[in-house]
């Protein structure tokens, strides 16, 4: 594991990563290369809606791409476990637009 500031205090930490197409996914950082390219486990996506509540489609082991990668960040997993969900509405978000 060489570069990406950051990244190495992350791995086997539950992370949050929401990448150029608009996608918000959660999981476990197993690993990842010099060109960001990530690897997580027990992953899901959280798919917003403001008409019901967040869904999550269980994704389990999964590889996104660097290039794909807008924003990475720790999860408090504590304060994520406290949320509700079921009752939470947002609008999703919109692909990055180069």
């Amino acid at each position: 594991m060489a570069t990406g500031p950051g990244l190495e205090s992350l791995v086997d930490q539950t992370i949050s990563v929401i990448t150029n197409d608009g996608r918000n996914i959660v999981g476990v950082l197993k690993g990842f290369d010099q060109a960001t390219n990530i690897i997580l486990d027990e992953s899901h996506e959280r798919v917003y809606s403001t008409k019901e509540g967040v869904q999550q489609l269980v994704l389990g082991l999964y590889i996104i791409r660097g290039d794909n990668i807008g924003v990475v960040g720790e999860l408090d997993e504590e304060l994520d476990s406290a949320l509700d969900l079921s009752n939470l509405r947002a609008h999703p978000l919109k692909p990055v637009i180069h």
